[in-house]
């Protein structure tokens, strides 16, 4: 056996047994790195509010504070809104109900021939078996609602603690990073995290444009239908679908469907075709334009960064796709060598002209001179059939 094959084996061995644990270290991790990456992005976003407030004369930590306290103060303010005035209309729909199930009742036994009853109707539901199931699995499932919504609490406190430090102590981190690269390296980082600030903001620029696009889009439709809270819905219908991906937009149609129902049943279905066409008008026409303009990456480009941040990291990964990918192109622009390009008409969309004379026609024409001739020929001193041409 030649001496370096157990030293071999060991060294195998323990690369294996490294790859293995650092391989479960970093499944056990997955959810602590996502909080800090979505944490860096939002640091990334109050960064220029930050910086303004610190060139003014305040402490970093105090200006990061204050932007996290009107922040959660807005946010707390819209909530509540929305929750007092979603706690009204349930009363009211509650209190509506048996008129909504007596007309829906009576709508049946005219247009179908039959003879129900609500009091019929109540009494099989409460005696079905599908409604004792559905309690028994409710009761059992408070503890499971109630863990997620601690877990859920506990997220977003990670969330907010890593972004305010972050936020706070970002000449510090800089400094830190810097201190162990050469010059050179210390200008491509210092260059790279200016421009994840420009198109950070830019990619929250675009979204609170499309937020306001869309708030005053659907204010319109629920002001005309007579719909009660049309501005504070169409602020939860803005908000609510450019920032929370993937599900927002069924989020933010669904408030202003129910409480449409509660005025008419069929304003509901109005609300949803007018959802449903705006989503479509969004997705195709304005997301593109403003994302390009802002974020200055192609419409292609940011819709194939979004379903590829989906695949990889769900909601997270579509939420900072764009500003990723747009951070990414703009940094290594720079190292791309580009030369001017040739005036060819193919480069303008034109097919080049060939040389005269070699066109379609010509072709044809040169083609008929070099026929065979048939049958003879008519000219003078043309041979005739089976003649010597004499």
């Amino acid at each position: 056996m030649p001496r370096w094959l157990p030293r071999a084996m060991v060294l195998a061995l323990s690369l294996v047994a490294v790859f293995q644990l650092g391989s479960w270290a970093f499944h056990q991790l997955t959810g602590l790195l996502i909080n800090i990456l979505i944490a860096f992005f939002l640091a990334l976003a109050i960064e220029p509010a930050v910086s303004w407030m610190a060139g003014r004369g305040l402490r970093r930590g105090l200006a990061t504070f204050l932007v996290f306290l009107a922040v959660l103060v807005a946010a707390a303010g819209f909530v509540t809104l929305l929750g007092s005035m979603l706690a009204g209309q349930i009363v009211k729909m509650v209190e509506d109900f048996p008129d909504y199930l007596d007309s829906v009742i009576n709508w049946v036994n005219s247009h179908f021939h039959t003879e129900l009853r609500r009091v019929d109707i109540q009494e099989g539901l409460l005696r079905s078996d599908w409604l004792r199931n559905y309690v028994q699995n409710s009761a059992t499932g408070v503890l499971d609602v109630s863990a997620q919504v601690l877990g859920g609490l506990f997220q977003m406190l990670t969330i907010f603690l890593f972004s305010f430090y972050f936020a706070a102590d970002g000449p510090r981190l800089r400094r830190a990073l810097c201190s162990v690269l050469p010059p050179a390296r210390q200008a491509e980082v210092l260059r790279a995290w200016e421009i994840a600030v420009d198109k950070t903001g830019g990619y929250l620029y675009s979204r609170g444009l499309m937020a306001l696009v869309s708030g005053i889009a659907h204010y319109i439709l629920l002001e005309f239908l007579e719909v009660p809270y049309a501005p504070a819905l169409a602020v939860w219908v803005g908000l609510v679908s450019q920032f929370i991906p993937t599900i927002g937009t069924y989020l933010a149609g669904a408030l202003p469907m129910l409480i449409a129902f509660t005025v008419n049943p069929w304003y509901a279905l109005w609300v949803l075709i007018f959802v449903v066409i705006y989503q479509q008008f969004e997705n195709y026409v304005l997301q593109p334009k403003l994302t390009s303009k802002t974020v200055d990456i192609h419409p292609a480009v940011a819709f194939g960064s979004v379903i590829a941040g989906t695949a990889l990291l769900g909601a997270v990964g579509a939420l900072i796709a764009i500003p990723a990918i747009a951070t990414l192109q703009a940094f290594l622009g720079a190292y791309v060598k580009r030369y001017d390009v040739t005036d060819d008409p193919r480069v303008h969309g034109r097919r080049a002209r060939g040389p005269v004379g070699t066109g379609g026609p010509s072709r044809l024409r040169r083609l008929w001179a070099r026929r065979p001739e048939a049958g003879g020929t008519s000219g003078p001193g043309g041979a005739g059939p089976g003649g010597d041409g004499s």
